[in-house]
């Protein structure tokens, strides 16, 4: 089997966004204008949900019926909300494209003006928006840049994050049989294979019908991260002859679920973990890669191997200074901040935020730590542990400006002290060190999260540190 398959690549013109810093971001995000002349929506990869129907079934495998199917909790739906028109605050308006902001000291009948003549250019000039830092030029306003691995996309070759310009290299879909269901979420369904040629166990992550924009970006990441620590390796790519529903063909993780498996970590397992997945997150950070859904369903162990795997980078995204992301990513629970005030020049620190939430969980046997309903609460039960004052600061710093009611539902409150979250199940996972570790990712402000590579030589790693040493040093 070739290991961490590569397909071919051939550049060709791409229009409309092609994931680089020169072109326009079709974001679904709230305050975007739609615009008049819109390209016909890129076909679906397969016209129904047509699951791989002549893939093979192993003979010892339970039918499909019978397979568990365990659904994993559904996708937080957004809930976008208009922001109020600001005048003569430099805050973001409603009417205007989402790079539009108004320069201080503007009257409101201009403003409205201004508004007009905004939304009328998003709406009927195909053009790609101004750079964030062109658009702050004296303005006052703070444009958020990653404080590392910002230009890895900017220094490498189009090759490199031009995902439209894939050419996929297709395999063998009879090499693969299905033994037994193993999962599902939002854009697939996944299963325990076996690549018949050699008897070896697989994963096989059937892809539900979506662009195939977003089909070549998740194998072109995949590619890209393939060999990196802790990085899930992808095997092989295959298609249906008839639907032309594609797989992706993984290693196999022997995982245990972590609703299984979490309340059993000592401490010290806890702290090799998260550092397997900082070397993980580190790594594909330093690639100029985000990966925007990290969580317990995305970080597989094999705990008897002491194996952890970071899967489904299917929301991952380069990362381009002064591009404006899709807010709508990650999973309701490990919303970072930035994503739940429609912050969409965020960068690799929304990782960091989703990995905070992660260990709180994991070191109070609180999962998940932040419980939101909806995502305003979302927002609210953050306020409620951080306190409103951060969360103001960090408003007012990039110029944001909450919808009244989402206002009104945050309140007012107090930092809650870490310590009002240690019980009687939980003080032996909880000392000093960790406290520290968890309150220096959990910071409203992106900015001022650790980094991945920070958080590596945090204290909290001391002794995991020490015992890789001691393994890595010649006898």
């Amino acid at each position: 089997m070739r290991p961490c398959m590569k397909a071919s690549q051939q550049q060709r013109p791409t229009k409309g966004e092609s994931g680089g810093p020169t072109s326009a971001n079709k974001s679904t995000c709230r305050r975007r204008k739609a615009s008049r002349f819109q390209r016909p929506p890129v076909p679906l990869l397969s016209p129904s949900h047509l699951y791989l129907p002549t893939l093979k079934l192993n003979k010892h495998s339970p039918t499909r019926d019978s397979a568990s199917t365990s659904p994993l909790p559904p996708s937080a739906r957004r809930n976008p909300s208009p922001s109020r028109l600001a005048a003569g605050d430099g805050r973001r308006m409603i009417g205007a494209p989402p790079w539009y902001r108004l320069p201080t000291g503007i009257a409101k009948p201009a403003a409205a003006a201004a508004v007009v003549v905004a939304a009328l250019a998003s709406s009927f000039l195909a053009l790609p928006r101004p750079r964030a830092a062109s658009v702050a030029a004296g303005s006052g306003l703070v444009m958020s840049k990653a404080r590392v691995y910002a230009d890895i996309n900017v220094v490498r070759p189009k090759e490199y994050w031009d995902y439209e310009a894939l050419t996929v290299q297709w395999g063998e879909q009879d090499d693969y049989e299905v033994v037994r269901k193993v999962g599902r979420g939002k854009y697939s369904e996944v299963f325990e294979g076996i690549n018949i040629n050699n008897n070896e166990k697989c994963i096989i992550k059937i892809l539900k019908p979506v662009k195939k924009k977003k089909i070549k970006r998740e194998i072109k990441i995949l590619q890209n991260l393939c060999g990196g620590p802790n990085i899930i390796k992808l095997l092989d790519i295959v298609r249906d002859q008839h639907s032309k529903t594609p797989s992706l063909i993984f290693e196999y993780v022997n995982n245990t679920d972590f609703k299984v498996l979490y309340p059993t970590l000592t401490d010290y397992d806890i702290r090799y973990y998260i550092y397997e997945l900082l070397k993980a997150l580190d790594y594909c950070h330093s690639q100029g890669i985000m990966h925007r859904d990290v969580k317990p369903h995305n970080v597989m162990i094999d705990h008897e191997l002491r194996k952890l795997r970071l899967i489904d980078w299917g929301l991952a995204e380069f990362y381009h200074p002064g591009k404006e992301y899709n807010v709508r990513v990650a999973s309701r629970y490990f919303k970072g901040p930035e994503l739940l005030v429609d912050l969409q020049d965020y960068d690799y620190s929304l990782d960091m935020w989703s990995l905070g939430c992660m260990f709180a969980g994991m070191i109070f046997r609180k999962e998940p730590f932040f419980y939101g309903h909806d995502n305003h609460d979302q927002l609210v039960k953050i306020a409620k542990v951080l306190g409103t004052d951060g969360l103001n600061a960090y408003l007012n710093k990039y110029h944001i400006e909450l919808d009244p009611q989402l206002e009104a539902l945050v309140g007012r409150h107090s930092r809650k002290p870490w310590s009002k979250f240690i019980n009687a199940d939980n003080q032996h996972l909880v000392s000093p060190e960790a406290i520290d570790f968890l309150d220096k990712l959990l910071r409203y402000d992106h900015q001022d999260r650790l980094t991945a590579r920070e958080a590596m030589a945090h204290p909290y790693f001391v002794q995991v540190r020490a015992a890789e040493n001691s393994r890595t040093r010649p006898q």
